[in-house]
């Protein structure tokens, strides 16, 4: 039934109910109307529109939950649907708007693919350009210097090895800087391997206390995915440290049925699902990438935050 016959039909059903009771009711109206026949008619009248406006909001419910969720719909969490039933304009436009909400995840997980590639292309571009020409560039810098310290006078010596400590210290930032760029043990070692350097150098840099919690015989991954659990424990511990005020971290990674669990959880000051920005938002983007679920929840007791990723785990492997 079409959204007009409905509306017409639920006004049809309330007005013949009310000719029928002023037919078969023995209320007469006089002239001039009397106190008791006017309030007879103005209580007619008021449950006559209440039951037109119950009869409206059942027959409209549909369109008041589309606009709902048209209204709070978000592509990075997919999968929010109407049900459809029956036929007629509503359940068509309901349909219409499911569908629009498939091509519009699938073009959203298609352009965010891309981005997320091309990102972390240009990331392994930079990283190598500062391990070749900067990295190398400061290793002759400091050759030259150690030469220049050995031929130096006593204070000219020590202004020298003061220089070199400088320099070594602002290598070191550099390579560390290209382990967080395109972590090369990642490739090299696998997935708790690169976990393992990951925590051990965020644990030194920030003094907070990281615990590791990894299974044994984890499922072999596509490299695909394992990058998109390594970025993730990266970001989880980055907000962890700069907006968490968190002094314990932990960091498991689990096999869970067909998936694989990464939990990053601390004991900071906790999230709320409003205060989500890019860091989160760009999380959510890498588990499109890969068809994982990532889920924000309060931590062991309700303090703190835990960031839960599951993984699925292809057949095969590599």
């Amino acid at each position: 039934m079409s959204l007009f016959w409905r509306i017409f039909g639920l006004n049809a059903v309330v007005l013949g109910t009310a000719t029928a009771l002023l037919l078969w009711a023995p209320v007469t109206v006089s002239v001039p109307v009397l106190l008791t026949e006017a309030v007879i008619l103005v209580g007619g009248l008021a449950v006559m529109l209440v039951a037109n406006g119950a009869l409206l909001r059942w027959g409209l419910a549909p369109l008041d939950r589309l606009t709902k969720l048209m209204t709070t719909v978000d592509l990075l969490r997919p999968g929010q649907r109407l049900p459809v039933h029956g036929g007629g304009e509503v359940a068509e436009l309901i349909r219409t708007f499911n569908a629009m909400l498939d091509r519009l995840e699938q073009e959203r997980a298609t352009s965010s693919a891309r981005a997320l590639l091309a990102q972390e292309a240009e990331r392994r571009r930079i990283a190598q350009e500062l391990h070749d020409e900067v990295g190398q560039s400061m290793t002759a810098i400091l050759l030259a210097l150690k030469r220049a310290a050995d031929q130096a006078e006593v204070p000219l010596r020590d202004d020298l090895h003061q220089v070199q400590e400088i320099t070594r210290d602002s290598l070191d930032e550099v390579r560390r800087l290209v382990r967080r760029l395109r972590p090369g043990v990642l490739d090299d070692l696998g997935l708790v391997s690169a976990l393992t350097s990951l925590t051990h150098d965020f644990a030194t840099h920030t003094g907070l206390q990281v615990l590791r919690r990894f299974a044994p015989d984890l499922p072999a991954l596509a490299p695909e995915t394992e990058l998109v659990l390594y970025r993730v424990a990266q970001e989880s511990l980055t907000n962890a440290a700069r907006h968490a005020d968190a002094r314990r971290i932990e960091v498991s990674l689990r096999p869970s049925g067909d998936a694989l669990v990464l939990a990053v959880t601390d004991d900071g000051r906790g999230v709320s699902a409003a205060c989500e920005g890019a860091g989160i938002r760009g999380m959510r983007e890498r588990a499109l990438l890969i068809g994982a679920s990532l889920d924000i929840l309060p931590g062991p007791g309700r303090s703190g935050t835990r960031v839960r990723l599951a993984a699925p785990v292809a057949e095969g492997g590599r």
